[in-house]
């Protein structure tokens, strides 16, 4: 309740700030190097308190596990899946978002197999909540000698962080824990030693595993971390039956599945098939600059749940 009254004295002394630059210009002053910067200033807190009304579900706040994998087309998806990821760790930089690397699988030619990220900041998980999904990218292939176009699929899914406050039983019995060395292309930097964890939970099926670190101990609780995450979040799926489980979002990255498509031939279009938002402006998209997506995501979500 603090934050919101704190947000909302904000934006009531920026309107009245306004409100007397702009009975100055009416009475023939000239505050017009003053006033354009003053409304600037007060669109973006009105949009920030906008934005705050939507963040009531009860895990909007906390940080979030993002997973990022290819589908099927070797190379070109797994090319597109790492631009999909610099994609979200750009987002993340623009929101003042930390980020952390807990796993990377790098792809054989290029691109990635497979990555885990854990982002930090606030209603971090609500807002990359509404990028769970399917990706589609449509391209001339850097691949192809020939210079065709083809399309791409990938995905991101994401968990929210469980912390202290939220107990996940676990039993040792329901893991299988292996170790082993820690991947990647070489060079002087590949760990020589079994330090990489991949822990299974053999009721679901879960696999998470995190090679970022050269400890076999801090692997280990950075992987636990992400499998309580992963547990959680199936759990609150099973509770939302009006939403499919994240889980079954995964069966298949291809066609009829995604929920945004990146154009970049024979025209430029990043279009939102959930929310219809577009914008030619792909570059910036591919960027990080994904408020326009999310905020129309997360008003969608509050429109529909009245409606039910």
């Amino acid at each position: 309740m603090d934050k919101e009254l704190k947000l909302f004295t904000r934006l009531e002394r920026k309107k009245q700030e306004l409100d007397v630059l702009l009975e100055l210009a009416a009475e023939g002053e000239d505050v017009a190097a003053e006033t354009a910067p003053a409304l600037s200033d007060f669109e973006r807190s009105l949009n920030d308190a906008e934005m705050q009304t939507l963040y009531d579900e009860e895990d909007d706040g906390r940080n979030v596990i993002l997973t990022v994998h290819p589908g099927a087309g070797g190379t070109e998806s797994q090319d597109w899946a790492q631009m999909l990821l610099r994609m979200y760790l750009r987002y993340a930089e623009r929101k003042g978002y930390k980020t952390e690397v807990l796993d990377m699988l790098p792809g054989e030619e290029a691109g990635l197999k497979s990555a885990t990220v854990r982002i930090e900041g606030e209603n971090a998980f609500g807002n990359l909540s509404q990028e769970s999904g399917v990706h589609r990218l449509v391209r001339i292939s850097p691949f192809d000698s020939n210079k065709r176009r083809h399309t791409s699929f990938a995905a991101a899914f994401a968990y929210p962080e469980v912390d202290e406050e939220i107990e996940i039983a676990v039993s040792p019995e329901e893991l299988r824990i292996d170790t082993y060395r820690a991947g990647g292309r070489g060079g002087q930097h590949v760990n020589v030693t079994d330090s990489a964890v991949r822990i299974t939970h053999l009721p679901t099926g879960i696999v998470v595993q995190c090679q970022n670190e050269r400890s076999q101990h801090k692997n280990k609780a950075s992987a636990m971390k992400v499998l309580l995450s992963r547990l959680y979040e199936l759990e609150r799926k099973k509770k939302m039956e009006k939403f499919e489980k994240i889980e079954e979002a995964k069966g298949e990255i291809a066609w009829g599945n995604q929920i945004r498509s990146y154009v970049l031939h024979p025209y430029r279009m990043a279009k939102d098939l959930r929310t219809r938002v577009e914008t030619s402006d792909v570059e910036s998209v591919l960027d990080g600059d994904l408020d326009d997506f999310i905020k129309a995501s997360l008003v969608q979500r509050k429109t529909s749940r009245r409606a039910d």
